[in-house]
């Protein structure tokens, strides 16, 4: 019997359940499934390549119809914008409770639309259906695609021993923001009021298309080699997966990494470290290492918040982490943290 897990899968069980069983093998695909690899790349005939990135789709009672329609295009969206490229194609499968109203409905699949409208991407099909006993906070999925001459499309495995490190914005935006959306009595009385409306001010922050837009804009992408958005495993989950996709080492030196006070006020209520959870909204940039400066000053111009916090290193070093000057070698979280606490605070009745 297969054990009990939430989450995204472990890397083991992609090597052990999906690996070489990927149906037909075809030669125009550039990227495929990959570890850490979140965006496929097909080369098309005139020179043309297309990336296709999937995700779920959100809707969650505690959190409101618009603030899981942001969600649902969004997360899709961070994916394709990590190739260096928006997304303009969009196609979503509603699989919603057999009890959601149609007056819901049309509030939800109005901000779908306007998010769609306002990030350039065209609905071009799907599926939608009411399933007797979906009681689910994911309602479906969608898939975002992009178009782009070959050779200009970014992977997360592209990423080159030296590279300096980047991350914008913080860690564990998303997971901050539906915490304080979710439990909004018990984030107001243990972590203070302010902080409390700073996270909740931080959720439409969990969008990386303009971080990924800006930071690669340029001639060879600025000097940007590899992007990842920052999902389950937090920002530290991110930069390992990229040295694992690119075959390569890791030095992160943790005192870099950007936590603000209510990101850490916010996570100690729910006993979490917020390095290690999930931070949709945070993007994490390897590029060369004459090109940092620059490319945190072209973020940074835009209002965006850029650290660097390590280096990537040859795949014999390992992937390391300093904290307080010493050095450990970085084991894989395979599952993230923030589900555990946002269901023990639902089922203790935290409000």
């Amino acid at each position: 019997m297969m054990e009990e897990q939430t989450g995204k899968i472990a890397p083991s069980f992609f090597d052990h359940y999906l690996h070489g069983k990927l149906g037909a093998s075809r030669a125009e695909i550039r990227v495929g499934p990959q570890f850490g690899v979140d965006v496929s790349v097909i080369n098309l005939p005139n020179g043309q390549s297309m990336a296709m990135a999937s995700d779920p789709l959100s809707l969650i009672p505690t959190l409101g119809l618009r603030e899981s329609a942001w969600l649902s295009v969004h997360l899709t969206a961070n994916d394709i914008a990590t190739t260096s490229h928006a997304p303009s194609y969009g196609q979503f499968v509603l699989n919603l409770p057999a009890g959601f109203s149609q007056t819901d409905f049309e509030t939800y699949w109005d901000y779908i639309h306007q998010f769609c409208l306002e990030a350039g991407i065209a609905v071009t099909g799907g599926h939608t259906g009411f399933i007797e006993g979906q009681n689910s906070t994911i309602a479906g999925g969608a898939t975002f695609v992009a178009i782009a001459p070959q050779g200009e499309l970014l992977t997360s495995n592209g990423a080159e021993n030296g590279n300096a490190i980047l991350v914008t914005k913080g860690c564990a935006i998303s997971s901050t923001a539906i915490l304080a959306k979710s439990f909004p009595e018990t984030v107001k009385n243990k972590a203070g009021l302010e902080h409390f409306h700073t996270a909740c001010e931080s959720f439409y922050d969990t969008s990386v298309l303009e971080d990924a837009l800006v930071a690669a804009d340029g001639p060879n992408h600025n000097g940007v080699t590899a992007m990842h958005d920052v999902t389950e495993g937090g920002v530290v989950g991110a930069i390992y997966e990229m040295a694992v996709a690119s075959g390569h080492g890791a030095m992160i030196y943790s005192d870099e990494l950007p936590v603000t006070e209510t990101q850490q006020q916010v996570c100690r209520v729910f006993d979490l470290d917020p390095i290690y959870c999930i931070g949709a909204g945070a993007l994490v940039i390897t590029c060369k290492k004459a090109a940092s400066d620059k490319i945190k000053f072209k973020l940074g111009s835009k209002g965006i918040l850029c650290a660097e916090v390590g280096q990537i290193t040859g795949k014999d070093e390992g992937i390391v982490i300093s904290q307080e000057d010493k050095f450990f070698q970085l084991n894989y979280q395979e599952k993230d943290p923030y589900w555990a606490a946002f269901f023990k605070a639902l089922k203790s009745g935290w409000k």
